[in-house]
């Protein structure tokens, strides 16, 4: 039997409690929409989000693979526990510290943006993978919301031609129970394409710390995710369920139903090529397209830039709170 170090062990549970968080502050993009229009009761729509990120986190380790061996070369950096601890810390910090703002920020740039400080910082430029990062990341990470806007638009532009003789009373009805079904699909994809990415850097860990010969993810690793981000998405992030799903766009059941379903299909097409995509930008632009499908100035447009400064910012605050924690691990004595 291998032993393992006491690093490794720290690097596992930090991980988890990175997952957690990503649980709490992303509750917001399964479920915002469900509860502003009153169709669920906070905690039920909160513990229904739970279960289907539960089982999501099950379905499939694409993304597990590129977070893995996407970002870094793992060879280069075999032996350094203390690279994925610092990358961990960097983006719990950021977390943390947008999920206290009430900011939808995403968990996938600030998790890529921890590694990549981390990395920059051991071994520079030539230990991460350009050509994955550029391809599987960065160009999924931009277009993607962009196909969540388009997507919310025109599924809204669909619907409002379907029901336009039909009496507004039935229509918001007949949504309501829809978006029980929309708010379903939105949780199981939050799942198979976030709980995955935690899965690939405790996979990236044991694999440095010489624990599995290659980059496949072990069950253990699946199921610890998946019941972490469950835990997390349970206790739900209620500041940004209020930016979501109020301060965005006064949002109906038909509004919720198509920026739901836009979002899933997106990340759900995403998470099956291996795209770790935020699921936080996605479900926002699709709250963006439908209020846009009605008008512009239905959209409040200033929150929105609030939104998009969080997510630019996200990557180089992440990478740069990494780097500092690599650091102080370094004069601490824990890189090898």
């Amino acid at each position: 039997m291998l032993e393992i170090s006491p690093l490794l062990v720290v690097v596992i549970v930090v991980a988890l409690v990175f997952d957690f968080t990503n649980g709490a502050h992303d509750t917001a993009n399964a479920i915002a929409t469900v509860v502003s229009t009153k169709v669920l009761s906070p905690g039920r729509a909160v513990m229904m989000a739970a279960l289907l990120n539960l089982i999501g986190a099950f379905i499939g380790t694409h993304v597990a693979q590129t977070i893995g061996s996407g970002i870094v070369h793992p060879e280069m950096i075999k032996g350094c526990q203390a690279l994925t601890l610092a990358g961990l810390c960097g983006a719990i910090s950021w977390n943390l510290l947008t999920w206290y703002l009430g900011l939808p920020s995403s968990s996938s740039h600030a998790i890529i943006g921890g590694l990549i400080g981390a990395t920059l910082t051991y071994r520079g430029s030539e230990a991460l993978n350009f050509s994955s990062i550029f391809q599987k990341i960065l160009m999924p990470l931009v277009l993607s919301p962009l196909g969540g806007f388009v997507a919310g638009y025109l599924m809204m532009l669909a619907l409002s031609w379907m029901v336009c003789n039909a009496h507004p009373r039935k229509v918001n009805q007949a949504f309501r129970k829809l978006q029980i079904l929309s708010s379903a699909l939105m949780a199981t994809s939050h799942g198979t394409n976030d709980a995955q990415k935690t899965m690939g850097i405790i996979t990236l860990a044991l694999f440095v710390g010489h624990q599995i010969p290659d980059m496949t993810v072990p069950f253990w690793v699946q199921l610890s995710c998946a019941l972490a981000m469950a835990m997390g998405t349970a206790i739900g992030g209620w500041k940004i369920i209020k930016t979501m799903g109020h301060k965005i766009f006064h949002l109906e059941a038909v509004h919720g139903f198509s920026a739901e379903t836009s979002a899933a299909g997106v990340i759900s097409v995403a998470s099956l090529f291996g795209a770790p995509i935020s699921t936080t930008h996605v479900i926002s632009a699709a709250i963006l397209g439908v209020g846009s499908s009605k008008r512009l100035s239905a959209v409040r447009w200033g929150i929105a830039g609030r939104m998009v400064t969080a997510w630019l910012l996200t990557i180089p605050a992440a990478g740069a709170v990494a780097a500092v924690c690599f650091k102080l691990l370094w004069l601490l004595g824990l890189v090898d």
